[in-house]
Order: structure tokens, then C-alpha cells, then sequence
């Protein structure tokens, strides 16, 4: 019995060799220190039987701040002005946020042939690596973006029991942080990111974001160890995103590393969809080689679109090198199969997107970083692009003054059909685009930044080689309004990403010519700032604007998380005439709160900073609805695509944003769900002319498009109802609503219904706006009576509430509701909660469903549901059970 056994295994094992690689992080269990309190060197620090007493229990990966902030030694910098009673780098001295990291793990040595590897994705900004007393690096580490591999397999100790020593030196130089963008510009000196040492939408991070940044891991293999591979992904012809598909053509490459000293021969081989590719490869003792395998075909894919446009398939593959029948190394790599193209449109005269053959119009968000100390998690990466994708956007651009984003974010950007654009760390501000007062150093001086060419090449270089194969990735771009200097532009667009990458458009810089043709002098972004409804429809911008948008206040729950209760006082607006037309608290300002002015005041001045937040959400809404509308309206006539700045914030700032830090939605990120519908009926407010925007690559036939006005008392007005049809990829404009806005409206403002539904009466699109009277007020909005509005919720599965709220017939509009997943102890909402819509209004005698998703927890009770509107008083629903 034994022995058929044992065939049956040694049978199995042929078919399904066994994988020698393994991972694991080391991201607990750390301890720091500052180097002043260190007298050992690094040789008996990272002895195991060196005692650690009175070391503190250290966060890895974070930074020096997140260790400090672990152990309250510092208040929290994102609340209120806490983060001025955080010394700064600048006035310290570096050495005082300089620290040693230190971290015991268990491993046994290695067998045979077999090698393990220490990794660093990231450290911030140079540090000195030490294993069992043993100096790993040579030469210190630099660049904040190089990631660093050591073998250390001859370093391991006998026992088992190793011990791990870093000391991490903050940037050097750590830069002034004046109040520039930037600072005083000299941050940019250094390969790592600006925006530490201040900007107009963040204060500076008082570490610089010193410290092991990014994940540590152990990893082994057997002899040879597989790296960067590389999957490239060609779909010829212009392809639906339904239906059978012609094959699809795929090239692989990888880098083979053979550490031991002997010659190591055996089998490179790529696998995907049931389709393998091999190929034999030798290597000499102590080598490294890219090996190209042959190309695969794979027979009708399932294709990776972006968000509105068909589904986010994704392909799970295996590159792997094996001797003989024992896999020694191999790599998961997740793949969308997809092509991206470019072309230049010469009616806007700028650059569109194409995607499997067909045209994109780019509906976009600026992207800063996650959190600005560097506190990355899945979970958070995957509820921000869902925020992103939930805005009906498909691109995000991720701004040069901070970092090429990590795996994770591109995974949920892959998930969610998000394109990127990435940015390489170059900004205008600091490195010499514009005279500066505020920096330290001429234009000159600055245009030549950072100080090490060749550490910026070797960086880009690494970095693209991490992200390559993720299918959002769409484009590199040199740097924020500003290129590289000479040589390093060089570098990337004849070198670096011809040869590791190839695929993608580079754009020189963020507002260059060949992305978006400027004939109209500025920036080419723009402009920023509340502007006049009718703008977004009438006044031309940059035909791909890299850069456009508005404000991003939240309500007063979200803004009591990070101010205190003395500094709740609404700003007040003094008049076009003074300086400055805003009275501020100086905490809003220190938040980098910019004016709402005089655009709050048609719905009646603000009596109190909750009556503030209420308002600010009406304008939130309408602002980035109409943006996008605006945008969409003039699409492949003025425009190919907008970006806009910006749609997320790190810190707890007051401006640019959909959500807040802490996860939080307002009204712009629904406002811009709706305007950003991939079909889309819509209400010029320059011609008073209803439109529709069709996003797809299909004719949309056999649509009844359905007009109704509403009273503030709510009696309704039918206007019109007319089949409609339209185009793939178009905006059209379909009939005048002029006389009836200018009748119904004139006196009080009025409420606009527009509506698309399907021939069972389905409505697939659906706006709906109120309008101001004659004379630019809401006045009937001031004096609408109560709304009786009912909700009811229940559970549909766990993590899922529907609510349901209705409107009886007899009522007024109940008009821009608020609705909210409640801890019913705290009375404090749960987040992230991600709603179908919000900011809803109801019309008379009708309902509205939405779906909401959370995450349950244990430690938080069965929430209840609140809705709060214009008109209607705030309740508070338990959910039902299913």
C-alpha cells in the first residue's frame, strides 16, 4: 500500500511540481530608536543578543512620524493645528529624525542551492542595511524610490534567529518650508517627492517622511530567481467590447538571476488562459539575463476596457523557471488584455485616447497620494478607486510631486477600469518652470534639480519595471508642468521606456503641446475655483485639460472630524471690493480652505458653519455636475478629454476634493456621478437646449426623452416627450426648453426633470435641476414648505442596506437629500459607505432606491439609516432584516 502510495505521489508531483518560491513580509514585530541614543554600531545593533531596552514599538512600513504618532509622542498632525507643535526637519536638524529600525525574524539557512532574499520597496531617504552583523550595502542607499534586493543567504544564522538593523537618514537637503509650493524648492535637490515640505493645498510633513516607507520581504527560491517579468498584451483592429474577439497576441520577457556558482540550465515558460510558452535557457554561474520567450496567441480574450465603456477582465498568468520538473522561481501576474493607442485630433488639435481601437473620451481625476504620511492599505487603495470609478470617471492622473504609485493601487485601478496617467517627480513650482520669490535658488539652479541625474534615471528605470504590467496604466508624463531636465528626458524617451516598456504614450509634461495644443496663451490647465454655471458650456478651455476644477468643502460632519468646535464659524464674505472678500477662521485657513464668497449667498448667507456645510454641498453639486456636462457637451469639437483638479486629498484640507480624508463623500462626488453618466441627458443652461451624451462605442435607439418642470409647491408642468436616438461617441443637442424656464422661473426658480427611459419605461438616465429666478436667487427655494418625506431600509445581505425613500403626491419636491449608514451609539456616520447616489431629491408622489455597501464590523452595532434634505427634517430609521 505503502509503495502505490508513493507512485501516486511521485505521479502527482510530475503533473504539479512542487513551487519552491515563498513570501512573507516583515511588517510587525519592529522596534526604532533615534540614533542619538545609540552608542552601538550597526554591526552589534543587529547582533540577536544585543538588548533593545526602552526601544520603541516601531510601525513598518511607515516613517519616523508614524512610529512617533504610534507612541503618542506626538499629537495628531491632521487635526486642527496639532502639526505646529511638531518640530520640523528644517529647524531640528536632521539627525534628530534620523533613526535605526530594528527587526528580529526567524528563518533557517538555506539548502542546497537554495537563496534567500531580503527586499525593499522602499526607504526614505538613505540608509545603511545590516543582517546578523553583517553590512548588507557596500555603499549607502539612496533615492527614495530604488528599490533595494540583497541576497542573504550566506548571512543567515545557524539558529534560525536573525536580526535585521536599518538606519534611515532623512533627505538631504530637508528644505525650508516657507509656505512655497514646495517650500523653498530645495526638497526637489533629492529623487523622492515635494509636497512634504508644503504646498497650497497641504502643510509640510515635519519628518519629510523619513523612514522604511514601503513593504519589506523575505523572499526564496532555488537556484535561479525570476524577476520583472514583463507581459505585453497587442489587440490589432478596432474591437466591441461584446461578442467573439479575434486572437490576441502576447509577449513575455523576464530577468533570470543565477546567484550560485555553477552553470544553471532549464525551462522559462509563460502561462495564461490554458496556452503555455516555454523556452530552454543556460545560465553561467553567477549571471543575469532578460530572456524573450515566444509570442503566444491567445484565442478569443476577454478584453480589459475602461470604466463606462465594457468590463474589467483580468487574467490570472504564471511566469515560472524550472530545472528539470522543480519549478525554482516564479511570478503571479495578474493581465488585461488590452492596446492602447493615440491619436492626434486635428479639429481640437489634441492628442485622444484609444482603447482596443476605440476612442476614449478621458473623464479624469488628479490623484495626490493616499495619505500623505504614507499609510497605505489595501483596503483604503481599493475604496478610493471605487470613490473614482462611483464618479463615472476612467482616468486618473497621478501628480508629479509625489510618487509612482504602488502595486496596490494600480490592482484596484485594474479592478475598477481606471486608466492612469503617472507622473514622474518633477513639478513646475520647484523645479524652475516660473520666477519664484519663495524659492531659494534662481530658475537656472533649479531647472538642473535633483542633484543626481543618474539616481533619477536608475530610479524611473526600477519603478517602470515594478508597474509595467498593470493594464490602467495608460500613460508616463516627464513631470508636472515642467519636463525633466535635458538628460533625463532623454533617458526615459530614447532608453528607459522604449525599451522596458514601449506600450505607452509618454507625454513630455503634464500641459505640453503634443497632449493639448495651447493657442490660447497660460498655463494650458485651468481655470481653478468656483466659476459661473454657464463657462463650463461657453468659454473654451485646453482641449486636454490636465488640470481643471473647483472646491471640495464637505458638510459639518466632516468637518468637525479635524476641526475643533471654537473654530466652527462659517467664513463670511465682505464684498468684491475688500481684501481679502472672505473673513476666515485662521484654523479654515490654515486647513487651505479657498472661497465659496458669493456664490453661497443666492441661497441666503450662512447662519452657522452646519448651514454653511448644507450650502456648500448645493454648490459642490452643481460646480463639478456642470463641469463635466460642459466638458462632455463640446466632445471631439473642443475637447478629447478633462482631468480634474482634484478629486482626492491626503491630509485634512478643504479644497479639491469628492470624499475626505477620512473617506467621507460630498455632494461633488455625486454631482459629478451624474454629469459624468457614459449616457447621459442633460440641460444647457447657455441655450437652454436638452442634450444627450452618448459614451459608447453603440447607437442608443427607441429612447423617450421626458421633460417636466416642478414648482417650489411642487405642482408639475409636462413640457415635452420625444423618441430619441443617438450616435456612438457623440453629444447632441435636441430641442429648447427657453419658455418654459423663462415663464415658470422668472418669480420663484423652478425644478427641471429630465429623463431617459427604455420602452418598458426603465429610466436609464436621469437629471434633475433647480434653477434660480430672474434674478440669479433661489428665492423659492428659501421659503419651500416641509417635505413629509418617508424612508424605509432593510438589509438585503450583509455589508448591503437598501433604503427607500418616498414622496407623497400632495408634497413639494423634497428636494437634495442626505442620506447616511449611522453607528447608533455615536450618531456618528460609517465609513466608507458607498451609496448608488446621494444628494437626491424626490419628486411628488414618487420613490427613489438606493443601495448602500459598507464593511460590518464586530465591534460597531447594527447601524441605522439617517436622511436629512433641504426641505426635509432629519430622521432616523433601524434597519430592517431581510
Amino acid at each position: 500500500m505503502k509503495k502505490h502510495l508513493l507512485t501516486w505521489l511521485l505521479a502527482l508531483l510530475a503533473v504539479y511540481p512542487l513551487a519552491a518560491q515563498q513570501r512573507y513580509e516583515l511588517n510587525s514585530g519592529w522596534q526604532a530608536q533615534p540614533i542619538a541614543k545609540v552608542q552601538a554600531d550597526g554591526a552589534r545593533l543587529s547582533q540577536p543578543t544585543y538588548a533593545l531596552a526602552g526601544w520603541l514599538p516601531a510601525v513598518v512600513p511607515g516613517t519616523v512620524l508614524t512610529t512617533q504618532l504610534a507612541n503618542k509622542l506626538v499629537p495628531d498632525p491632521f487635526f486642527g493645528m496639532n502639526n505646529n507643535r511638531i518640530p520640523d526637519i528644517y529647524r531640528t536638524g536632521r539627525d534628530y529624525y534620523t533613526y535605526w529600525f530594528v527587526k528580529d525574524f526567524k528563518e533557517a539557512p538555506a539548502n542546497d542551492d537554495d537563496q534567500v532574499w531580503l527586499h525593499f520597496r522602499g526607504v526614505n531617504y538613505s540608509c545603511e542595511v545590516y543582517l546578523n552583523g553583517q553590512k548588507l550595502n557596500q555603499q549607502t542607499h539612496h533615492g527614495m524610490f530604488l528599490r533595494q534586493a540583497y541576497n542573504i543567504t550566506p548571512h543567515l544564522a545557524k539558529d534560525g534567529n536573525n536580526r535585521l538593523a536599518v538606519v534611515v537618514y532623512p533627505p538631504d537637503p530637508v528644505g525650508n518650508p516657507n509656505g512655497g509650493q514646495g517650500g523653498d524648492g530645495i526638497i526637489a535637490r533629492n529623487v523622492s517627492h515635494q509636497y512634504v515640505a508644503g504646498w497650497d493645498w497641504i502643510r509640510p510633513i515635519r519628518d519629510r517622511n523619513t523612514g522604511i516607507w514601503d513593504k519589506v520581504t523575505i523572499e526564496k527560491t532555488k537556484q535561479i530567481n525570476l524577476k520583472n517579468p514583463h507581459v505585453v498584451t497587442r489587440v490589432p483592429g478596432v474591437r466591441q467590447p461584446d461578442g467573439p474577439q479575434q486572437p490576441a497576441l502576447l509577449d513575455v520577457t523576464a530577468e533570470l538571476e543565477n546567484p550560485t556558482g555553477k552553470k544553471v540550465s532549464g525551462v522559462l515558460q509563460y502561462s495564461i488562459g490554458g496556452q503555455t510558452v516555454t523556452q530552454k535557457v543556460s545560465l553561467p554561474a553567477r549571471s543575469m539575463q532578460v530572456v524573450s520567450l515566444p509570442r503566444l496567441t491567445l484565442p478569443n480574450p476577454k478584453l480589459w476596457w475602461p470604466n463606462g465603456y465594457g468590463p474589467q477582465n483580468l487574467y490570472p498568468s504564471k511566469v515560472q523557471f524550472l530545472v528539470g520538473k522543480t519549478v525554482s522561481d516564479e511570478e503571479d501576474v495578474q493581465i488585461g488584455v488590452r492596446e492602447i493607442q493615440t491619436e492626434w485630433n486635428a479639429k481640437t488639435q489634441s492628442m485622444q485616447v484609444l482603447l482596443n481601437g476605440q476612442k476614449i473620451f478621458i473623464k479624469g481625476g488628479n490623484w495626490i497620494i493616499s495619505d500623505a504620511m504614507l499609510r497605505f492599505t489595501d483596503a483604503r487603495y481599493d475604496a478610493e478607486i471605487r470613490f473614482h470609478r462611483d464618479m463615472n470617471l476612467n482616468l486618473i492622473r497621478v501628480w508629479g510631486g509625489a510618487l509612482i504609485e504602488r502595486p496596490e493601487f494600480y490592482q484596484a485601478c485594474d479592478k475598477y477600469g481606471m486608466l492612469v496617467m503617472q507622473d514622474f517627480w518633477m513639478s513646475g513650482d520647484a523645479n524652475g518652470r516660473w520666477l519664484d520669490p519663495m524659492k531659494l535658488e534662481d530658475q537656472w539652479t533649479r531647472r538642473q534639480y535633483p542633484n543626481d541625474h543618474r539616481l533619477f534615471i536608475n530610479s524611473a528605470a526600477d519603478q517602470v519595471k515594478m508597474v509595467r504590467n498593470y493594464a490602467s496604466l495608460g500613460m508616463w508624463c516627464g513631470g508636472n508642468e515642467i519636463t525633466p531636465p535635458k538628460d533625463i528626458l532623454t533617458a526615459l524617451q530614447d532608453s528607459i521606456l522604449p525599451k522596458l516598456d514601449g506600450t505607452r504614450w509618454f507625454i513630455t509634461y503634464s500641459n505640453s503641446d503634443s497632449m493639448s495644443y495651447n493657442t490660447q496663451g497660460g498655463n494650458g490647465d485651468g481655470p481653478y475655483g468656483i466659476q459661473p454655471i454657464s463657462r463650463f458650456w461657453a468659454q473654451r478651455t485646453y482641449p486636454f485639460n490636465s488640470e481643471v476644477g473647483s472646491v471640495g468643502v464637505g458638510d459639518y460632519e466632516s468637518l468637525e472630524r479635524f476641526l475643533p468646535v471654537a473654530n466652527m464659524v462659517p467664513p463670511q464674505y465682505l464684498g468684491p471690493k475688500s481684501k481679502p472678500t472672505e473673513k476666515v477662521d485662521s484654523m479654515w485657513d490654515y486647513h487651505t480652505y479657498i472661497g465659496y464668497e458669493q456664490y453661497l449667498l443666492p441661497y441666503g448667507a450662512p447662519k452657522d458653519a452646519r448651514d454653511f456645510g448644507l450650502k456648500a454641498q448645493l454648490v459642490n453639486y452643481d460646480q463639478y455636475r456642470a463641469l463635466m456636462e460642459g466638458f462632455s457637451s463640446h466632445m471631439w469639437e473642443w475637447y478629447t478629454g478633462s482631468i480634474i483638479w482634484k478629486t482626492q486629498n491626503p491630509w485634512t484640507a478643504m479644497r479639491g476634493q469628492m470624499y475626505d480624508y477620512y473617506l467621507d463623500p460630498n455632494a461633488c462626488l455625486y454631482g459629478l456621478r451624474t454629469g459624468s453618466e457614459p449616457l447621459h441627458v442633460m440641460y444647457n443652461p447657455v441655450d437652454s437646449m436638452v442634450m444627450i451624451t452618448n459614451n459608447s462605442f453603440e447607437v442608443k435607439r427607441d429612447m423617450m426623452l421626458v421633460v417636466d418642470a416642478y414648482d417650489m409647491a411642487g405642482k408639475k408642468t409636462p413640457v415635452t416627450q420625444v423618441i430619441v436616438e443617438i450616435n456612438p461617441s457623440m453629444s447632441k443637442k435636441y430641442l429648447p426648453v427657453n419658455a418654459i424656464v423663462k415663464q415658470l422661473g422668472q418669480q420663484k426658480g423652478m425644478f427641471l426633470s429630465l429623463q431617459l427611459q427604455d420602452l418598458t419605461k426603465k429610466v436609464i438616465s436621469s437629471n434633475f435641476y433647480w434653477l434660480s429666478d430672474a434674478k440669479g436667487e433661489y428665492s423659492g427655494l428659501k421659503t419651500m414648505a416641509k417635505a413629509p418625506m418617508k424612508l424605509t431600509a432593510r438589509q438585503t445581505t450583509a455589508g448591503q442596506v437598501e433604503v427607500t425613500l418616498t414622496n407623497p403626491a400632495t408634497a413639494p419636491v423634497a428636494f437634495f437629500n442626505r442620506v447616511a449608514l449611522v453607528n447608533p451609539q455615536t450618531q456618528k456616520r460609517i465609513l466608507p459607505v458607498f451609496y448608488t447616489d446621494n444628494y437626491v431629491s424626490v419628486l411628488p408622489g414618487e420613490s427613489k432606491t438606493l443601495l448602500l455597501d459598507y464593511t460590518p464590523s464586530a465591534d460597531v452595532p447594527a447601524p441605522v439609516v439617517s436622511v436629512e434634505g433641504w426641505n426635509v427634517a432629519k430622521q432616523l430609521v433601524p434597519v430592517a432584516a431581510n
